[in-house]
């Protein structure tokens, strides 16, 4: 398959040296991307700012961005078979962005703030025959928000993971994630490794494009 996944934070500029962000270490993502290239998938990994270094055989595409990240997903995605969209994109930009340092004794104390762009909400339309698969952090009522993400960005899985846990979430090598299908199935996974999630996500996806593809020949 031709996979596309995102990964690591966006950086949303205030100015020169100053951003809004997230904890996203693109921890999750690159082990995605790395899990699929060693499988033998065509794999473009797009990534915000980490420190982190890029799979062996992937194609990788830096960005910084929400507005950037989107522009990268929609130039890749006609190519690929699968979306994972493994980022943590920032939700609000600055409305305006300083061209020089903000002095602290004389910027305003108020930061006016807009959206960033829903970037799987804005590909709906694009999706096709493209298996889609998100990520939802909470910090609460998970199963909940996972099933309204399901829906409202017409995916066919989200991995939901509760961020407010030491042991799983941001800036750990360790995860402990619920599986969301469009099916209505659930399975909770134990704690394990990123590696091993990503690779239990490896297999939901080969099994659905295995499936879609029986179909589709099926019908013809």
């Amino acid at each position: 398959m031709r996979i596309l996944i995102t990964a690591g934070p966006t950086r949303e500029a205030i100015d020169p040296v100053r951003f809004l962000s997230n904890r996203s270490s693109g921890k999750m993502g690159y082990c995605l991307a790395r899990v699929a290239a060693r499988r033998g998938h065509g794999v473009t990994l797009v990534s915000g700012p980490v420190a982190l270094r890029p799979p062996e055989g992937v194609t990788f595409v830096p960005v910084t961005s929400a507005l950037e990240m989107l522009a990268a997903v929609k130039r890749h995605l006609p190519r690929c078979d699968a979306l994972i969209m493994a980022a943590a994109v920032a939700d609000w930009r600055p409305r305006n962005v300083s061209p020089q340092k903000l002095k602290k004794a004389t910027a305003s104390r108020v930061l006016c703030l807009v959206p960033t762009p829903d970037i799987l909400a804005s590909l709906r339309s694009k999706k096709g025959r493209r298996i889609f698969i998100g990520f939802a952090a909470e910090t609460e009522r998970l199963l909940a928000e996972a099933h309204r993400k399901l829906r409202d960005k017409n995916l066919d899985l989200i991995v939901a993971n509760d961020v407010s846990r030491r042991d799983a979430g941001f800036e750990v090598d360790t995860n402990r994630v619920t599986l969301v299908d469009a099916s209505g199935r659930v399975q909770a996974l134990p704690l394990m490794t990123k590696m091993k999630v990503a690779a239990r996500i490896l297999d939901w996806l080969e099994a659905c494009g295995l499936s879609a593809r029986v179909l589709q020949r099926s019908a013809e």
